[in-house]
């Protein structure tokens, strides 16, 4: 086990900590800090997590500011620092912020789609002190990547592969799944066997945001899923010393749910570009939870104090089943957001838990998945079932929730 002592001081010995015996003195520091430097993005993917009505959220950090969020977080413990977006490089500033963080000590992470990593800006951020740059694809054929995210940047993603080796970046590919692409997952992972991959992060879509909206076109069947599993499986005993692969299952899948983030409020800070802070990703979209600033609060304040971070933290907020249930301390009840959209309470249970008394709206939904038609590329393209991430959907979005529906008057 690390001795964070040797990262950071420890929160019970700064200026603003809990005192000893407080609820918050037993909060342990934040761990990994993820800074969604912008929320603009040159890509249109079907299966972002960013919000729905993020044109609303567009006000961006200043430099200072940032630099300022990344002090904080590194003097309240934090130690793994991740830059993203949308798509990081869209910001001038990427390599100040980089520097400064390698000055700090974090460990630091770009994760981005390639648009914008020339050879110039991947000399100064290496330049800068970057770690680790995270590189995503969408498929491994140049159709359905440029299909999935409306663009046309497969040979450019190929071309920052390339130079990501010849810089001596670690190469560490992330390609998320869902029904199209997973049928030929013996494609991608050969796809980054010939990059030279050192990782390959095979994350099976997660329905918040904009995948949220393509449930219906994305969700996979049962078979994809168990078919795509075996082909990992016999790649990690043929390959698995050339490259690590990471498979993430989807959670609807499951008859337990995951801890959200690894528990609320307990390891993961996120802050947004417009300076929100979020206990996890999906966050914003939570109803009833007015998140702090931190242009408004210090972020210890905001980690130990705030209603946001306390919210669905520890045990105390749970209700039946997950109260009584000899398993709560393992999942946490699981994800709030994910309870929330399928439910309409973030409070209660995670349905992917068959201990749920709803956990057949999960069921429902993998049956639907089932008796779907099998989706093809160009027919998809034609037909436009798919709702892109874009500005001009985003606002649409936005201007639903600023206006309440008609027949709420009714």
């Amino acid at each position: 086990m690390t001795d964070l002592s040797e990262f950071g001081p420890n929160p019970g010995s700064q200026p603003g900590a809990q005192p000893e015996g407080s609820a918050a003195a037993a909060v342990p520091p934040p761990l990994w800090l993820l800074a969604e430097l912008t929320y603009r993005c040159p890509l249109h993917c079907a299966f972002c997590y960013n919000p729905l009505d993020y044109t609303d959220h567009s006000r961006e950090l200043t430099t200072a500011q940032w630099l300022d969020v990344l002090r904080e977080a590194r003097a309240l413990g934090a130690v793994q620092l991740g830059f993203s977006g949308g798509e990081p490089l869209v910001r001038d500033d990427v390599e100040v912020l980089v520097e400064e963080a390698h000055r700090l000590g974090f460990y630091t992470n770009l994760i981005t789609s390639g648009v914008g990593l020339t050879d110039q800006r991947l000399g100064d951020l290496k330049a800068a002190g970057l770690d680790h740059i995270q590189l995503s694809f969408q498929d491994s054929t140049q159709q359905l990547n440029d299909f999935l995210s409306s663009t046309r940047t497969f040979d450019l993603k190929q071309r920052v592969a390339a130079a990501l080796k010849r810089h001596g970046f670690p190469m560490v590919l992330n390609c998320v799944l869902h029904r199209y692409n997973l049928p030929h997952v013996d494609k991608i992972i050969e796809m980054a066997l010939a990059l030279g991959a050192e990782y390959l992060e095979l994350a099976n879509t997660q329905y918040y945001g904009w995948a949220r909206e393509n449930q219906a076109q994305l969700m996979p069947t049962r078979e994809q899923l168990e078919e795509a599993e075996a082909v990992v499986a016999r790649y990690r005993r043929t390959h698995g010393e050339r490259c690590k692969i990471f498979f993430v299952v989807p959670d609807y899948f499951e008859t337990r749910p995951k801890r959200c983030m690894n528990g609320w409020g307990a390891v993961f800070l996120g802050v947004a570009p417009d300076g929100a802070a979020l206990p996890c990703h999906a966050a914003r979209g939570l109803p009833g939870l007015t998140l702090p600033n931190v242009k408004d609060m210090p972020l210890r304040e905001i980690w130990y104090e705030s209603d946001a971070f306390n919210r669905f933290r520890g045990l105390h907020w749970m209700k039946e089943p997950c109260r009584s249930c000899d398993e709560k301390e393992r999942d946490l009840g699981g994800c709030r957001c994910q309870a929330y959209l399928l439910t309409g309470d973030p409070a209660n249970a995670d349905p992917v838990c068959d201990k749920s008394p709803l956990h057949d709206t999960v069921v429902k939904i993998v049956r639907r998945a089932a008796e779907a038609p099998a989706p093809e590329a160009t027919a998809a393209a034609r037909e436009q079932p798919i709702l892109f991430r874009n500005d001009a959907n985003s606002r649409k979005f936005a201007a639903a929730v600023r206006e309440p529906d008609a027949s709420d008057d009714n």
